[in-house]
């Protein structure tokens, strides 16, 4: 298995996504930056953590308003099973009411104007995408 942090879909990824019908728990998996860079080019004392915090706070809330929630959220603390080149740092579930709903939030203003400390904070992520189902 090959393992790709990336910090933005493409649109292959896009594609399948969409395809996904009812509620979805995206699993964040998040590699932080040890210092947040910004595209600007602004001066910053914040850690990767710290923009991503920026980033997460606000949009909890936009989650919220779009009637999903914050499962859990969490430090990872190291690796009982299997092996990765880099361990990540946090872990997240978070639930949209749908795939749409997850893009309309992605494709807002408020979101747009919080994505530059998401962007900053993460030296890469991977996203899965889940639905609940019985095993």
């Amino acid at each position: 298995m090959n393992v790709e942090n990336q910090v933005q879909p493409d649109p292959e990824q896009i594609a399948l996504f969409v395809k996904t019908e009812g509620p979805v728990c995206m699993v964040n998996l998040l590699k932080f930056k040890e210092r947040a860079e910004y595209a600007d080019g602004r001066t910053t004392d914040l850690t990767g953590y710290e923009a991503y915090s920026l980033y997460a706070t606000q949009m909890r809330k936009l989650v919220e308003a779009s009637g999903g929630t914050f499962h859990f959220t969490a430090a990872c603390v190291g690796m009982l099973l299997g092996k990765v080149d880099e361990e990540w740092d946090w872990v997240g579930i978070v639930e949209y009411p749908s795939t749409r709903a997850m893009l309309e939030i992605a494709s807002s203003e408020a979101f747009q104007s919080i994505e530059v400390h998401r962007v900053a904070g993460l030296k890469g992520q991977l996203n899965i995408t889940t639905q609940q189902s019985d095993l």
